[in-house]
């Protein structure tokens, strides 16, 4: 079982973020002045190996944070996570993504910082957070809870959206590789080097923004877990 340290210390330390000047400008920080939009939902057709896909769907809330609701919709209007690896998957405590499959379209994002922001929701099973390198270094990669994680939230990582379904195909995602896969080479190679060396890795085949929330949700875990404590009462 991972004590909280040490799941504190395998977020931070197993995210890459250059956050010195590049050959071709500065680092770009995204203010806290992001418009706050309604919520949106987006589906991801996940691959996940064996001839088996699925759909998951995040409903993401500008509300709880902003900047990092803006910056999902910048990265689907830019197709950003087509073909995109899931390539850090510990089971029981989450599962992050966020670096494309091309090089040059990661080395255009690496840069773009966005500030913190305050932690309005808590880290558990189903939410999203965006993942980071310390102090303002949030960029592209983000995490889904497997589990209650809400010990992270004291440390500043911020909520900004939750799977309303599809959390089977979320945890059906390839696990075995676990941490294996290194982020700076992901950076500079792509899928070149995570085909060649890791096969077997979950994949993003496509991801849209839908207008309609599905009818078939998964149970509410914060519904479930209220009832729960009232049945108890």
């Amino acid at each position: 079982m991972f004590k909280p340290f040490v799941l504190l210390l395998a977020i931070l330390l197993c995210v890459s973020v250059v956050v010195a000047d590049d050959d071709n400008g500065s680092t770009e920080i995204q203010e806290a002045n992001a418009p706050v939009g309604d919520p949106y939902l987006i589906k991801f057709r996940v691959n996940l190996g064996q001839k088996k896909k699925g759909d998951v769907v995040i409903e993401v809330y500008p509300e709880w944070a902003p900047l990092a609701a803006e910056r999902m919709k910048e990265l689907m209007e830019e197709n950003f996570f087509s073909s995109a690896r899931f390539f850090r998957v510990l089971p029981g405590f989450m599962v992050q993504w966020g670096l494309p499959a091309k090089a040059e379209v990661a080395a255009s994002w690496r840069n773009k910082i966005m500030r913190d922001e305050p932690v309005l929701k808590s880290n558990t099973r189903g939410y999203l957070s965006f993942a980071a390198a310390g102090k303002n270094s949030r960029t592209t990669q983000m995490f889904i809870n497997y589990g209650d994680n809400s010990r992270l939230d004291s440390t500043g990582f911020t909520p900004f959206a939750k799977v309303i379904k599809g959390m089977d195909v979320v945890d059906s995602i390839y696990p075995e590789y676990r941490e294996k896969p290194e982020q700076n080479m992901i950076q500079s190679n792509g899928n070149r080097y995570l085909k060649k060396i890791f096969p077997k890795l979950s994949y993003i085949e496509a991801a849209e923004f839908i207008s309609e929330r599905p009818t078939d949700l998964d149970p509410d875990d914060d519904v479930v877990a209220a009832e729960s404590v009232v049945a108890e009462l």
